[in-house]
This record gives structure tokens, C-alpha cells and sequence, in this order.
């Protein structure tokens, strides 16, 4: 089973770094949030194991602080 939550952590991770590479236009506090929100996601992801609203949490919280460090 911890295989199949290192399959999907690196999954995740690469899908989305691909999506952040048409991330071209956005704004710099756009990028941040984006990348607080992915941060988070996967720290969220490894702290409870991999449960959907620990996930979710995360990528709501890293999205948040992301947003505020653009500032």
C-alpha cells in the first residue's frame, strides 16, 4: 500500500509541475499562490497520510500563505 502513495505522491508532483509550465502569463502572486497551494497540497498529503481533506487542507492553507507572501 505505501507504494501506491509514493506512485501517487510522484504523480501528483509531476503532473503538476507540467501544469505550472503554462503558468507563463500569469502574474508574479499568481505563480506564488499557485506554488504555496501545490506546496501545501503535498505537505498536507505526507502529514496524514495521504487523506483527501488533509490534502485539500493544505493546498487551501499553502494557497492562502502563497497569496499573502505575493504581497
Amino acid at each position: 500500500m505505501k507504494t501506491l502513495h509514493k506512485i501517487t505522491a510522484i504523480s501528483l508532483i509531476a503532473f503538476t509541475l507540467a501544469a505550472m509550465g503554462g503558468c507563463s502569463n500569469m502574474s508574479r502572486r499568481d505563480k506564488n499562490t499557485a506554488v504555496g497551494a501545490t506546496i501545501g497540497a503535498v505537505g498536507g498529503a505526507i502529514l496524514t497520510g495521504g487523506s483527501g481533506i488533509g490534502t485539500a487542507g493544505g493546498a487551501a492553507v499553502g494557497g492562502v500563505i502563497g497569496h499573502q507572501i505575493g504581497r
